[in-house]
């Protein structure tokens, strides 16, 4: 598995705007119950985008119809554990243990490398596990503070830190339910292509 390196913050502002890419982008952010079709909803838009998306999405482990916890999977392919049931040492997000380092060595990367050669900023998700490394944070400050249209999804509960984020000029949060998931999808595509 290769994965990206890290790139200093500075230096990808910089490059962006030696490519004349400098003001500020649009973001949407999904947020809604677990299990009611964000990540589908990001997935059916990703397709309908035109040119290419880079980040990553964060997709369940199950066994037996058990879940075991969370991968971190690029749309360039890698994928590392992000969290397990009921494993020990690791900061604790309820019953899973938290890989953070994970999200250090393949999320944040993913989501410079999109930054830098894509057309679009996938961060799925934006939740508690996520959260629990820094340099998370900043990565996706400088996702939205970016000219590049960001399209992800966020935890719905409160937390000081995503409040603000959502609180963003160039933040928009949609809610998705099982009733107006279909209507999204354009009201999206809208808003990334604008």
């Amino acid at each position: 598995m290769v994965f990206a390196s890290v790139i200093v913050l500075p230096r990808i502002r910089a490059i962006l705007k030696s490519k004349g890419r400098s003001k500020v982008g649009r973001t949407v952010l999904l947020t809604g119950r677990p299990g009611v079709g964000k990540t589908t909803l990001i997935r059916a838009v990703l397709a309908e985008l035109p040119g290419t998306g880079g980040g990553f999405f964060t997709q369940e482990v199950r066994s037996q119809g058990m879940r075991l916890g969370f991968d971190i999977v690029t749309l360039a392919g890698d994928r590392l554990p992000l969290a397990r049931r009921d494993v020990l040492g690791l900061p604790r997000v309820g019953r899973y243990g938290v890989y953070v380092e994970n999200m250090v060595r393949l999320a944040v990367p993913a989501i410079h490398s999109a930054l830098l050669a894509s057309d679009y900023v996938i961060i799925d998700e934006i939740g508690k596990m996520e959260l629990l490394a820094p340099t998370f944070r900043e990565a996706v400050l400088e996702a939205v503070s970016s000219p590049s249209p960001v399209l992800g999804t966020v935890m719905q509960g409160t937390d000081p830190w995503v409040d603000a984020l959502k609180r963003q000029r160039v933040v928009r949060v949609l809610t998705v339910t099982e009733d107006n998931r279909s209507e999204l999808q354009e009201v999206v595509l809208r808003i990334l292509c604008a």
